[in-house]
């Protein structure tokens, strides 16, 4: 039982500190890594080094024992000798695995030709009152797996290593940016209007201030406003927070990177964005293929640019520049998706595209060129009034990122915040809300430019992974709810 190992493992901490060793001390002296130790054996004759980290194996021969210390870099045997370092028998009797240690000694190879260290001097650093899961068959309980998630990374090295390649992920994109010239900045979380997509927002109270905020469901607005003052290529990674559903895409927060570009527009960024794609791929992967449930996305090679008319022809089975509202609702109500009443043209068009097009888009595609009536923040294209100049990165049947030509008429971009409202008006609680504070920024001239966002959906995608698997502690609910 439980109780009776947290029990067994208390009274061990009283023998510790019975014999004047101090369970949980403020100072360690480690010299060396596990792995510097491994890679270096040879070099270090009898000259004693000292190792820190997790005891992971433990196994006693009476006058004699041997221990496994696992640190960040890797694994080192230890060999306990009953004659060799005081306190023998303490440590012998109380040590578990989980306890961390200092270890002190010198090199050698074992009979069975084993690279260890022949401890001269032993430390507790930390005492374990807890039993680590079994590390042969780790965790398998999913709700444990997420909620003590440092528990399913301890055990499972390939989940471990999702941290690692995450954080590739975000440096190639970094770097990325940086070596062209992007300055990154900081914007606030909370805002009084959430502007920059279209999605629920989450609401908090600033005390202080006494004033209700949302929390940003977009870094767009603050970027462009930077724009306006001067800077001419700016980007955030930060986290956004949208009100919605979960499932293997999507959750509530999560990290996001969107760069905005002076003097550029979709065009242009569609090349800087493929490139920037394969970069994080290999970074990633190491390949330019990758495998998402039973197919092969192959990122390499020139990304076809598609229309959204024509995929939304192929697929719906529909003419865009000549279908009505009534023949898009109707639409959507045969294929059973449940429009929700007033939600507007754009909705209605998006729903059918998400339901019936998206999920066919299996290689990397550029999707150009949606209705005006998709994306209230982009420019509308010159030679196709109905059309907007935006992009998305399309594949493995999802959305991978999205960009355009940047709306910076203050005129035409106040008549599209007022029709979103109209449609807040009507219930759509994910339309865009007019702001004004962004309005009259705009009004003082904003470049032409264009933006782009990127989200952790890529990076789960690329590894094949859920993305509640690769967030470190995913939201969940309390326990005994």
């Amino acid at each position: 039982m439980l109780e009776d190992i947290i029990s067994d493992r208390l009274k061990k901490l009283k023998n510790f500190e019975a014999a004047g060793v101090l369970p949980y001390p403020e100072k360690s002296s480690r010299t060396h890594t596990t792995l510097q130790v491994l890679e270096n054996f040879d070099s270090f004759n009898s000259n004693p080094t000292t190792i820190t980290g997790r005891l992971t194996g433990f196994r006693d021969q009476g006058g004699v024992f041997f221990a496994d210390i696992t640190d960040e870099s890797g694994k080192l045997q230890i060999v306990g000798k009953k004659d060799n370092f005081e306190n023998f028998e303490l440590y012998q009797k109380n040590l578990d695995i989980g306890d961390f240690i200092e270890a002190t000694g010198t090199t050698f190879i074992t009979k069975k030709g084993e690279k260890s260290l022949e401890i001269k001097n032993l430390k507790l650093l930390t005492k374990s009152l807890r039993p680590l899961p079994d590390q042969w068959s780790g965790l398998e309980d999913i709700e444990i797996k997420l909620r003590q998630r440092y528990l399913d990374v301890l055990t499972d090295p390939a989940v471990k290593a999702i941290f690692y390649k995450k954080a590739k992920f975000w440096d190639v994109i970094r770097n990325t940016l940086k070596e062209r010239g992007f300055l990154e900045l900081e914007m606030p979380v909370l805002e009084p209007i959430p502007g920059g997509a279209e999605a629920e927002p989450f609401i908090t109270h600033h005390n202080a201030l006494d004033t209700d905020f949302y929390l940003r469901i977009s870094l767009e607005l603050p970027l462009k406003k930077a724009l306006i003052a001067g800077y001419e290529k700016v980007f955030e990674i930060g986290r956004i927070f949208r009100n919605e559903g979960i499932d293997a895409e999507h959750l509530q927060d999560y990290t996001q990177c969107e760069f905005y570009e002076a003097y550029s527009n979709y065009e242009e960024l569609m090349t800087f964005v493929e490139g920037l794609y394969k970069k994080i791929v290999i970074a990633v992967t190491g390949e330019e293929t990758t495998t998402l449930k039973d197919q092969t996305i192959n990122w390499s090679g020139s990304w076809p640019r598609v229309t959204y008319k024509e995929i939304f022809e192929k697929y719906v089975g529909l003419d865009l520049d000549s279908t009505s509202e009534a023949d898009l609702l109707k639409k959507a109500k045969a294929e059973k998706l449940n429009p929700e009443k007033g939600i507007g043209r754009g909705r209605l068009i998006d729903l059918l595209y998400k339901k019936l097009a998206r999920p066919n888009i299996i290689q990397p595609t550029f999707l150009i060129n949606p209705p005006v009536e998709l994306e209230p923040l982009a420019k509308i294209k010159v030679d196709e009034p109905s059309k907007v100049c935006r992009m998305q990165v399309i594949a493995c049947g999802t959305e991978l990122g999205k960009g355009f030509s940047e709306l910076n008429d203050p005129v035409d971009q106040r008549a599209r915040f007022e029709a979103q409202m109209k449609l807040r008006e009507k219930g759509d609680k994910e339309a865009q809300m007019l702001d004004d504070e962004f309005l009259t920024a705009l009004e003082f001239g904003m470049p032409p430019a264009s933006g782009f966002g990127l989200s952790e959906r890529l990076f789960a995608i690329l590894i094949n992974r859920p993305i509640r698997e690769t967030v470190f502690f995913p939201p969940m609910k309390p326990k005994g709810k």
